[in-house]
């Protein structure tokens, strides 16, 4: 029977589907405050009616779209009784693992819209739903993650030029997008001034308007949630986008968590996958001819984030599941036969590397925190996720302490219980809390130990507590 590349392209993503869900159910630590504190604790908050509220929550730095959406899926698992953190944490990872393979997936469709021929285009979607910086982040709930889907499906949509409801669902998407995360505007950008640029004046000028209805539900959005922050003008208008951009670019208060210069993107990549990194660059500079849009697209957006002097890896997760269907595309275009195979071959097995190598993904390969480059990427501050829920399900607990800053830890969408939960050198401190987890050995009887870190009891009961915040220090 003849291998059709249909099946190697399900094959991965159920494939990718599993290794992700195996990692994302081992993996309870934090890769950046953002992933629980602008998404998973504010949705907490909506649902269950407690939670620590960031600066962002309380300035109206970011619009609720990605915090709803989680807040949609807790709000379902709370419906169907799976009420404790292992059951709606594990609910919303599953939804965001579906999502990183789906951009396997819509990468699959929109290179054959590029004009990919099938087997590259396969084994391009392939490699998109096992590589390592898929696997790592997929489960994570961030902005980066929740847009991704929404762009890649989008662009094809618009590439494949079909059906005109088809086209203005594409327009819709990118819409979503930038609903989810801002920066996707430039997705949208790009994709008005390829229109232009091929004088297709009507689907520009529907694509627009599919824009700016998007445009007008991201204002009402802010005018309903932000009419009242402080400094909000318009009735809140758009506020979170007007917000987000002073703080950022005009005050540049993203600095402070450290600065990168123009080759940062590029270093750390091939840091964290050299081989399909090369392989990648390659395809995608032989796709010009093929993919334009994509690529106008994929480079507009690396480029605005390249001067943007506060870098992170994960600013990029909108744009890197794109690569992969420039890649089939720029390879469609070798003379087909050995020249075709060797590129492919190389995809295929770099790929295959970054996956068996993903698990030992350390901070320094993915460019964050200069000050521990070689602590895995993995778990980190797990072992105190996991003790929090463990915690949360003590009747007798009224208030408890962990041995970490509250913004690298899961706050209340862990601890899952309406007590004090404190941090280190944040008073009031003693009597108010009677367990605590803290570094083993603490000379006490623990109750539950994971990792270096043990849960104990101190005291049997607490003294409450009138000036406890909601406001994460």
């Amino acid at each position: 029977m003849k291998l059709k590349p249909e099946w190697l392209v399900w094959l991965a993503l159920a494939g990718g589907m599993l290794v992700r869900l195996q990692l994302a159910f081992s993996d309870d630590g934090i890769y950046w405050p953002d992933e629980v504190y602008q998404s998973l604790e504010p949705a907490h908050r909506l649902v269950f009616g407690y939670g620590y509220v960031p600066w962002e929550f309380i300035d109206g730095a970011r619009n609720w779209a990605l915090p709803g959406l989680v807040a949609f899926i807790f709000w379902l698992a709370k419906l169907l009784g799976l009420g404790s953190p292992h059951q709606y944490l594990g609910l919303a990872r599953i939804a965001f693992s579906a999502a990183s393979v789906g951009c396997a997936y819509g990468g699959w469709r929109l290179a054959k819209a590029c004009g990919a021929r099938d087997w590259p285009a396969a084994v391009g979607a392939a490699a998109a739903a096992l590589y390592a910086l898929g696997l790592y982040f997929g489960h994570r709930a961030m902005s980066e993650n929740a847009s991704a889907l929404t762009v890649i499906l989008g662009l094809w949509l618009l590439v494949e030029d079909g059906a005109r409801r088809r086209r203005l669902t594409g327009a819709s998407l990118l819409g979503v997008s930038v609903l989810l995360r801002l920066q996707c505007g430039l997705f949208c950008v790009a994709a008005l001034a390829w229109l232009l640029a091929r004088r297709q004046w009507k689907k520009a000028l529907e694509t627009f308007g599919v824009l700016c209805a998007w445009a007008f539900v991201f204002g009402l959005l802010d005018h309903l949630t932000w009419a009242d922050a402080p400094g909000a003008r318009f009735g809140g208008w758009f506020h979170s986008a007007f917000k987000y951009l002073e703080t950022n670019l005009v005050q540049n208060v993203g600095a402070r968590w450290g600065t990168a210069d123009a080759s940062y993107y590029f270093a750390t990549l091939f840091g964290a996958m050299p081989a399909l990194a090369v392989v990648l660059a390659v395809g995608a500079l032989l796709s010009v001819r093929k993919a334009p849009l994509v690529l106008a697209s994929a480079l507009v957006f690396l480029v605005a984030h390249v001067f943007v002097p506060h870098k992170e890896l994960r600013f990029l997760l909108p744009m890197l599941p794109l690569l992969f269907p420039l890649a089939a595309a720029g390879f469609s275009q070798l003379p087909a036969g050995k020249v075709t195979a060797v590129a492919l071959a190389a995809l295929g097995l770099s790929a295959g590397w970054s996956l068996v190598r993903a698990r030992s993904l350390t901070f320094g390969d993915l460019g964050a925190y200069a000050d521990r480059p070689t602590v895995s990427a993995w778990d980190d501050f797990g072992p105190i996720n996991r003790l929090l829920i463990n915690a949360g399900q003590r009747e007798d607990l009224c208030g408890i302490r962990v041995p970490a800053h509250l913004a690298w830890v899961g706050g209340y969408s862990y601890l899952h219980k309406n007590v004090p939960l404190y941090m280190p050198n944040q008073p009031p401190q003693l009597g108010h809390f009677n367990y605590a987890i803290a570094p083993s050995p603490t000379g006490l009887p623990p109750l539950a130990q994971d990792g270096p870190y043990e849960l104990v009891k101190i005291a049997e009961g607490c003294v409450p507590d009138p000036g406890f915040s909601w406001r994460l220090p």
